[in-house]
């Protein structure tokens, strides 16, 4: 009867370039957040990250002076020593195949976490929320000349 020892157990799994002999580098789950964010807007397709709550307050929060743009917004992630799972909240542009841009998010977002931070993203959960239609944005308002 074999048994398998710790040790063996951890010898299965994949090395990591984040746990050495010389040491650990610990990546925090807002750096991820903020990469998959970013990796996931770059994707034709998705005309914003986040729930109906949460980019009504990104869209205030944008409008203020100084204020930075929240790219982790729609985004959760869970990190650990060498992997990390990703879970997007988004909302598609009309006409586009939403298993085919869930593709591209994942292959887009696996692609840019694992460079950047060398964690092994184990999976990539997208979760479409509403689905964007070009009459739905608001006319621009005309602009008035200051010369006559």
């Amino acid at each position: 009867m074999s048994e398998t020892t710790p040790a063996k157990a951890a010898s299965t799994r994949r090395p990591s370039a984040l746990v050495s002999a010389e040491g650990t580098t610990t990546i925090a789950d807002t750096v991820v957040s903020k990469i998959a964010g970013i990796a996931a807007k770059e994707v034709t397709g998705v005309y914003a990250l986040g729930g109906g709550g949460g980019r009504a307050l990104g869209a205030i929060r944008e409008r203020i002076p100084g204020a930075r743009t929240n790219h982790a917004q729609g985004v959760s992630v869970e990190v650990g020593e060498t992997e990390a799972a990703v879970d997007l909240d988004l909302v598609a542009e009309y006409g586009v195949s939403i298993a085919d841009l869930a593709t591209g998010i994942r292959r887009n977002v696996i692609s840019a976490v694992e460079r950047m931070t060398g964690l092994r993203v184990v999976e990539v959960n997208v979760v479409v929320n509403d689905v964007h239609l070009p009459q739905d944005d608001p006319a621009p308002e005309p602009v008035e000349s200051r010369v006559l």
